[in-house]
C-alpha cells in the first residue's frame, strides 16, 4: 500500500448507515412498504373514506381528569343517603385492595340536593342546572368499569388501550385510520385547564410506536396557541418557505438512503407547521365569535379555562379537526382537604363545566354539527361509595374505585335520553351490563366506521390495535340510535 495514498477507512457502522444494508434498514422498509409509507411526498394524512358505515366524522372527548364522583352527579342512591355515616357492608372491603382508604370505612351519601331533569326524568346534581338542558340528549352509562386504580395506569389504559408507557393514543388510531379532514389544521388536537396536566402524560396524547405525525398537538388558549411556530424575527414568510423546501429536499434525500418514518415525520410536521402559522392563530382566537355566543359558553378571551376550551373545541371540529381532546383537571375528591373536598372543591368544579358542557352540545346542534360530532364525557375510573377520612381527615371525600363509575356520549348517532347499565342500591357494583374500557374505545371507532379489531398495526412483531390484543371488547350497538 502506498502509505502516500489517503486511507478511507470505512467502520462497519459508517457502512451500514452509509450503504443503508442494516438489517433494520431491510425490515423497517418492508414494514413500510406493508404500512404504505413507501416515499416522502406521500401524505399519509390525506383523508381517507371509513371502511364502513359511519355515524359521526369527528369526537370531543372531554376528559375529567382525577375521576369524577358519579354518586354526586348522576347516580342518585336514596339508599346510600339513608345510611350515610355507618360502617359500609363488610363485602365492600373484604379481600379488596383499595388506593387510601384504611380499617372499616362509613358510607358516604351526597351531600347535595338532586334534580329530575328532562322528558327522561334522569336524576342530575342540583349544582350541575344548565345540565338539564341536555339531559334528553345524552346516553348515560352507568356501568362503566376498569381493572386501574391508580392515575396514570387508568389514564393509559383509558386513551391508549394499554396501562403501561409506550403505545398509540386512541386520537392518533384514529388518525392513522381515517387521514385529516382540514390539511391546515392538525387531526388530533389536545387543549388542557385546570392548572395541571393529566397523571398519564403527555403519552396520552402521544403516538406511541404509530410516525409521530399522528400524534395529538397540545394547543394553549392563552398566549401563542402553539409554541415555536411563528417565524423568527426578521424572517419574511417567502425567506421561511425558501428555507424550509430546502430543508425537505435534503430530509426526502435522507429518508431514501435510511428509510427512516421519522424523517418523513419530520418533514409533515415542518410542512404542517408552516400551513398552521395562519390557519390556527384564527381558529384559536375567540375573539372572533359574537359576544353572544361567548356568554352562552362563559368563556372569556385571554382565559385557560374548560369554557374557552369546549368553545375552541366547537372551532375546531367546525373547521375540520378529526379529534379534540379536552382535559380538566381537579377532579381527585379524596377529602383531605378544602382543595379536593365535596363541600367546596367539587361545586367549584361542577361550576366551571356545566355552562360550557351545555353550551358545547346546544351550540353543536343549532349548527347541526351535532348528529357527526361524537362527544364523550367521563373519567378514568369512579369514586367509592365510602368516605375515606385520610389519616382521620374531617373533610369528605371519595377514593378510587375502578369497579363502576358514569360516562357519558352524545351526537354521532348516539341515542338520546338513553341509559345503559346500572349499580346496586350503593351504587358499589355494577348489577345490569357492565361496560368495559375496551367497549368503549371499540364503540367510538365503531362510530367513526372504524372496525375496532381490524385496525392495526405491525410493531415488534405483533398486530398493535388500540383494544388490546384479544377479542375481549364489544362494540355496544345499544348505545346507537
Amino acid at each position: 500500500m502506498n502509505p502516500r495514498q489517503p486511507t478511507h477507512h470505512l467502520d462497519r457502522r459508517a457502512f451500514f448507515s452509509k450503504t443503508g444494508a442494516s438489517l433494520g434498514a431491510i425490515a423497517l422498509n418492508a414494514l413500510l412498504a406493508k404500512d404504505g409509507f413507501t416515499r416522502p411526498d406521500d401524505d399519509p394524512l390525506r383523508p381517507k373514506a371509513p371502511p364502513q358505515p359511519a355515524s359521526a366524522k369527528q369526537v370531543i372527548f372531554l376528559e375529567m381528569g382525577g375521576a369524577p364522583p358519579q354518586l354526586d352527579l348522576f347516580e342518585y342512591k336514596p339508599e346510600l343517603d339513608e345510611h350515610h355515616g355507618q360502617k359500609c357492608p363488610d363485602s365492600f372491603i373484604e379481600g379488596r385492595r383499595l388506593a387510601f382508604i384504611k380499617g372499616h370505612p362509613t358510607l358516604l351519601g351526597s351531600q347535595h340536593p338532586w334534580k329530575r331533569c328532562g322528558e327522561s326524568g334522569r336524576w342530575v346534581t342540583s349544582l350541575m342546572p344548565h345540565f338539564e338542558s341536555i339531559a334528553d340528549k345524552v346516553a348515560m352509562v352507568h356501568s362503566m368499569h376498569t381493572d386501574q386504580f391508580n392515575h396514570a395506569p387508568a389514564d393509559l389504559l383509558l386513551f391508549t388501550g394499554n396501562s403501561q408507557f409506550g403505545a398509540a393514543s386512541m386520537g392518533s388510531w384514529i388518525t392513522y385510520g381515517l387521514g385529516a379532514l382540514n390539511q391546515n389544521l392538525p387531526a388530533f388536537v389536545v387543549l388542557g385547564s385546570g392548572g395541571s396536566d393529566p397523571t398519564g402524560g403527555k403519552s396520552i396524547w402521544g403516538s406511541g410506536f404509530l410516525p409521530s405525525f399522528y400524534q395529538g398537538v397540545r394547543c394553549r388558549s392563552v398566549g401563542d396557541p402553539i409554541l415555536y411556530v411563528s417565524d423568527p424575527d426578521g424572517m419574511s414568510r417567502d425567506v421561511r418557505r425558501r428555507s424550509l423546501d430546502t430543508l425537505n429536499e435534503l430530509n426526502a434525500l435522507d429518508y431514501e438512503r435510511v428509510g427512516d418514518p421519522e424523517i418523513q415525520s419530520r418533514i409533515e410536521q415542518y410542512e404542517l407547521a408552516f400551513r398552521m402559522q395562519s390557519s390556527v392563530p384564527e381558529a384559536m382566537d375567540i375573539r372572533h365569535e359574537p359576544e353572544a355566543i361567548r356568554t352562552m359558553y362563559g368563556a372569556e378571551p385571554g382565559k385557560g379555562s374548560f369554557a374557552n376550551n369546549c368553545l375552541l373545541a366547537r372551532r375546531l371540529v367546525e373547521r375540520g379537526v378529526r379529534f379534540v381532546q379536552v382535559f380538566d383537571w381537579g377532579w381527585d375528591i379524596h377529602g383531605t382537604g378544602p382543595g379536593d373536598d365535596l363541600m367546596t372543591q367539587f361545586p367549584n368544579k361542577c361550576r366551571d363545566i356545566d355552562q360550557p358542557i351545555a353550551a358545547l352540545v346546544n351550540d353543536l346542534e343549532q349548527r347541526g354539527l351535532l348528529d357527526e360530532t361524537l362527544i364523550v364525557w367521563g373519567g378514568e375510573f369512579g369514586r367509592t361509595s365510602m368516605n375515606e377520612a385520610r389519616n382521620g381527615s374531617t373533610f369528605l371525600g371519595r377514593d378510587h374505585h375502578p369497579d363502576c363509575f358514569t360516562m357519558w356520549m352524545a351526537g354521532g348517532g348516539i341515542k338520546e335520553g338513553f341509559t345503559l347499565g346500572a349499580t346496586d342500591e350503593l351504587g358499589y357494583t355494577i348489577t345490569e351490563d357492565p361496560m368495559s374500557v375496551r367497549d368503549l374505545q371499540a364503540t367510538i371507532l365503531h362510530a367513526l366506521g372504524l372496525d375496532p379489531f381490524l385496525l392495526r398495526y405491525h410493531f415488534q412483531g405483533l398486530e398493535q390495535r388500540l383494544i388490546g390484543p384479544t377479542d375481549e371488547a364489544n362494540i355496544r350497538h345499544e348505545l346507537f340510535a
